[in-house]
């Protein structure tokens, strides 16, 4: 039985990127329209879009945008083609760690180079490619969940941290990939979401989208997961990523170490659900993954309220490595990596080029 998501959470739409605005959740499920290149920067950079896939599609949608604002501005095919990459780099930055927005971005700066099209030409190819690459991202999450299921047991309880559901793709997750696929062969097997301080995203994300889906979940605060591993309660974790380094390294939401290292305590597997096109091979290992630097007010306030006193100081990195040693397995769209994760990544973007 193929398990069918209700939540799409970005998509072209005539001529501009129609988005679930994931800042209001749960208290609103509502959509907001993206018309400008600027606009998608800052829903990008405040989060109206996040989990690394979105936000690599809403890249290639913000690449799109811009390219519509310079039809008018240029006649010349050339001077459209160097201002459009440089608003594409610049759309690179909005967001520094997952690199999947660099990696949707490269793909409509690539068509732009080797495009032999007039200005209106170059527009439709850019339009055509961002909505090919919203299907292959549902179609990767597909793989991916189909792929993870094959390693839950029976009646398991999965915990998850972060959102790497639907609402953090273009439709049907990663790591909730994985439990939806498994929850379609097995209707016993449950969730457990940490919160996900600061930001709330499992709070807030993964046990809605997940209440709206059906799917039975827990609610747990980010210091809980030992006691409920120790219980027994847990049977696997499974998260997303954000960035994966040639050695199987993985930067994902700030916590997401802690919850590796417990559960490598208890030895209960840990594994990372994310496609191929969040591995970036290009670096060794997770030393060298950028990571992000939030407001401290995500930290200082909930809701807008003020949850400490005045003047304390705050660090809010928004995303930690958890090392390969801790990882049982990548779940990718062709077939789980297992160590040694250089070798097995290695041979799966070989694979990924032949196929």
């Amino acid at each position: 039985m193929e398990f069918k998501s209700k939540i799409k959470t970005i998509e072209w739409v005539d001529n501009y990127s129609k988005m679930v605005d994931q800042t209001v959740i749960p208290y609103e499920y509502k959509f907001v329209n993206i018309k400008t290149g600027e606009d998608m920067f800052h829903a990008i950079k405040d989060m109206i879009v996040r989990g690394a896939p979105a936000i690599g599609i809403a890249g290639a949608h913000g690449v799109t945008l811009f390219a519509q604002e310079g039809e008018n501005k240029f006649t010349n095919v050339e001077e459209f083609k160097s201002w459009l990459i440089e608003k594409a780099e610049y759309m690179k930055t909005s967001r520094p760690t997952a690199v999947n927005l660099m990696w949707a971005c490269q793909k409509q700066i690539d068509l732009i180079k080797n495009s032999n099209s007039n200005i209106q030409g170059i527009i439709k190819e850019l339009i055509q490619n961002s909505i090919k690459l919203e299907n292959e991202d549902i179609e990767i999450n597909r793989k991916i969940g189909d792929y993870g299921a094959e390693v839950v047991p029976k009646g398991a309880t999965i915990l998850t941290h972060c959102n790497a559901g639907a609402l953090a793709t273009v439709g049907y997750g990663t790591a909730l990939g994985v439990v939806r696929s498994a929850y379609a062969k097995d209707n016993t097997i449950q969730v457990f979401a940490d919160e996900t301080r600061p930001r709330q995203q499992g709070a807030r994300i993964t046990t809605f989208e997940l209440a709206m889906d059906g799917i039975p979940v827990t609610l747990i605060t980010d210091g809980m997961c030992s006691y409920f591993m120790s219980k027994g309660m847990i049977d696997m974790v499974v998260v997303g990523a954000d960035r994966i380094a040639a050695n199987g390294d993985t930067a994902n939401k700030i916590g997401t170490y802690t919850v590796a290292i417990a559960a490598k305590y208890h030895n209960i597997p840990f594994y990372i659900a994310a496609p191929l096109s969040t591995i970036d091979t290009s670096i060794k290992s997770g030393k060298e993954i950028p990571i992000e630097e939030r407001s401290r007010d995500e930290v200082t306030h909930i809701n807008g309220k003020r949850i400490c006193a005045e003047g304390v100081n705050i660090i809010n990195p928004g995303f930690d490595v958890t090392p390969h040693e801790l990882i049982a397995g990548i779940i990718t769209e062709k077939g789980i990596l297992r160590p040694d994760y250089v070798k097995s990544i290695a041979d799966a973007f070989v694979k990924d080029k032949i196929d």
